[in-house]
C-alpha cells in the first residue's frame, strides 16, 4: 500500500533532500485541490499577450521581403533577426521554468497532471512563434482544470487557439455556410479535430463511433476560429447551418451557435468509453505499461459515477492497492528524467535563472533532442509514446549517460556527496550494486552520474 517514497517517484516529480515526502494519499490530493503556488512562482508567458507577437513577427518578414535590395533592408532584417532571437531565449527560459516547478515543488502530482494532460490535448504550432507556443498554451488551457471536471478540461482544450490552428480547424468550411456560398470551392470541411476529439480526446481508438459521426461532429465544429489579436472567436458565417447528429443525439440548429458544440463535447466527456479510455491511459502513464484491468475498471467505474470528477478519478487511482506494487516499472520519458535528476541534486532557482540562454539550451533542451523528446515537437497529435521500448533505445540510453555524467555539476554548480545522493535521490531503491558504483568512483561527477544512470533511478 501507500509508501511516501513509492509516491514521490510513481506519481511526483521524485525525491528532493529538500521537500519531505507527502505522509498519505489525502495529503497528495489535498495540496492538488489548493493553489498553483509554482505557476505562480515560475511563469511562462501569458498566451494571449504572446500570440499577438506572431503576427507582428510574420509581417515584420514580409515587409523585410519587400525590402530586398533597398536601404531599408538592414535595418528590418536586423529587427527581425532580434525578434526571432528573444522568442527563442524566451522559449529556453520557460523550459528552465517548468524544469525549477518539478524541482520546487511539494505538489508534484499536479506538475505531472499538467504534463500528461498537457499530452493527452497534444496542440502545437506549425510556423514562426507558435511554434513556440506550447508551454503557454498548457498554463492557459490545462492547468487551470487539471483538478476539476473532464468536460471543462475537454472545452478548454478543443477551443483553444492553439488546438484550432494545430489542426487547422479555423480554415474548416460548413459545406452550406454563407461562406461557402461565396467561396471559389477551394475550402471545404475539415475534419482533423472532430478526428482526434473522438480517436484521442474521448472515446479512444476502435470507440462506439462511425465515420458518420465524424463528419456531423465536423460540420458542427465548423465555426470554431480565432483572431490572433483578440483570440478565440465563433464565425457563425463559417458554421453549417442546421442540425448535425453525433453518437444519436441531434446537436445544433439555424443559425449555428458555439452552445451546440459545448454541449456536444460535455456529452463526449461523459460517455462510458471515454471513462474507460481516460481511467487507462491514466494506469498506462502513472502505474505500467501493462495496465492491471481491475485498477483500470475500479478508476473508470469512479469516472463514470461522478461524471468525469478529475479529482475523484484520481483519488481512485491513489486509494487502490494495484496502483502501489512496490517494484518501479515505467520507463521516465526524458522530461521527466531530466527534471527529476535537477529536483534530486536540489537546482536553485537564482542559478538556474542565471544561466544564459544557450548554456541552458545546451544543458537541457538539446539533451532532450538526443534522447529522443524535443521538447513540445513530438510527432502527432497523439503526443509521446508511453511504451518503455520507445525510450529504451541504444541512442537514447547513451544521451542519458552522457548527461547524467556531464550536466549536473554545470546545472547545479556545487555537488552533493555520494554517499548521501544515493540515499536522497533512491531511499529505499538504492541497491547495493549503485551503492558500491557510488563509493567506488574515482570523482564525485562519476558518482552522481552513476547513480542517476541507474535503472532505479530511471524508472518510476
Amino acid at each position: 500500500m501507500f509508501s511516501p517514497v513509492l509516491a514521490e517517484i510513481r506519481f511526483g516529480c521524485g525525491l528532493s533532500p529538500d521537500l519531505q515526502p507527502k505522509g498519505s494519499v489525502e495529503d497528495i490530493l489535498h495540496r492538488l485541490a489548493g493553489p498553483d503556488h509554482m505557476a505562480i512562482a515560475h511563469p511562462t508567458a501569458d498566451f494571449d499577450s504572446f500570440w499577438p507577437q506572431s503576427t507582428a513577427l510574420k509581417a515584420l518578414r514580409q515587409k523585410r521581403g519587400l525590402a530586398e535590395g533597398t536601404d531599408a533592408y538592414d535595418d528590418l532584417n536586423a529587427q527581425y533577426k532580434a525578434m526571432r532571437r528573444e522568442a527563442r531565449f524566451e522559449h529556453t527560459r520557460w523550459f528552465g521554468q517548468i524544469i525549477l516547478r518539478h524541482s520546487q515543488t511539494e505538489d508534484g502530482f499536479r506538475e505531472r497532471l499538467a504534463l500528461f494532460w498537457g499530452d493527452h490535448f497534444t496542440a502545437q504550432g506549425k510556423s514562426g512563434l507558435a511554434k513556440r507556443m506550447g508551454a503557454p498554451y498548457v498554463d492557459a488551457a490545462i492547468r487551470p482544470y487539471v483538478s476539476g471536471r473532464f468536460a471543462d478540461l475537454l472545452i478548454s482544450a478543443v477551443t483553444h487557439p492553439l488546438m484550432l490552428h494545430y489542426l487547422d480547424q479555423h480554415k474548416s468550411i460548413g459545406p452550406n455556410s454563407r461562406v461557402a456560398e461565396k467561396s471559389s470551392g477551394q475550402k471545404g470541411l475539415n475534419e482533423n479535430l472532430a478526428r482526434e476529439v473522438m480517436e484521442l480526446h474521448t472515446l479512444g481508438v476502435g470507440g462506439p463511433y462511425t465515420q458518420r459521426d465524424v463528419r456531423q461532429l465536423a460540420e458542427l465544429f465548423t465555426g470554431l476560429g480565432f483572431k490572433p489579436k483578440t483570440g478565440f472567436q465563433f464565425k457563425p458565417n463559417m458554421a453549417e447551418p442546421g442540425p448535425e447528429t453525433v453518437l444519436g443525439t441531434e446537436y445544433g440548429g439555424d443559425p449555428a451557435q458555439l452552445e451546440a458544440i459545448h454541449m456536444v463535447l460535455a456529452d463526449l466527456a461523459l460517455h462510458p468509453a471515454t471513462a474507460q479510455h481516460v481511467a487507462r491511459k491514466l494506469v498506462v502513464h502513472f502505474v505500467s505499461d501493462r495496465p492491471d484491468p481491475v485498477l483500470v475498471g475500479h478508476v473508470a467505474a469512479r469516472f463514470r459515477d461522478t461524471d468525469g470528477d478529475l479529482a475523484q478519478v484520481y483519488a481512485a487511482l491513489l486509494e487502490h492497492p494495484a496502483a502501489w506494487r512496490p517494484e518501479l516499472r515505467n520507463v521516465k520519458p526524458p522530461l521527466d528524467f531530466i527534471a527529476s535528476a535537477c529536483r534530486a541534486l536540489a537546482l536553485r532557482p537564482a542559478h538556474l535563472n542565471r544561466m544564459a540562454p544557450k548554456r541552458l539550451a545546451k544543458g537541457l533542451l538539446l539533451p532532450m533532442v538526443l534522447m529522443g523528446q524535443p521538447w513540445e515537437r513530438s510527432n502527432g497529435p497523439d503526443g509521446w509514446p508511453e511504451e518503455d521500448a520507445a525510450w529504451i533505445t541504444p541512442q537514447g540510453l547513451a544521451a542519458r549517460m552522457r548527461w547524467a555524467m556531464l550536466a549536473p555539476r554545470q546545472l547545479a554548480g556545487r555537488l552533493p556527496p555520494p554517499e548521501k545522493f544515493v540515499e536522497t535521490s533512491l531511499g529505499g531503491y538504492a541497491d547495493g550494486p549503485v551503492r558500491f558504483a557510488a563509493r567506488a568512483a574515482e570523482t564525485q561527477a562519476e558518482a552522481i552520474g552513476l547513480v542517476l544512470s541507474s535503472p532505479a533511478f530511471q524508472r518510476r
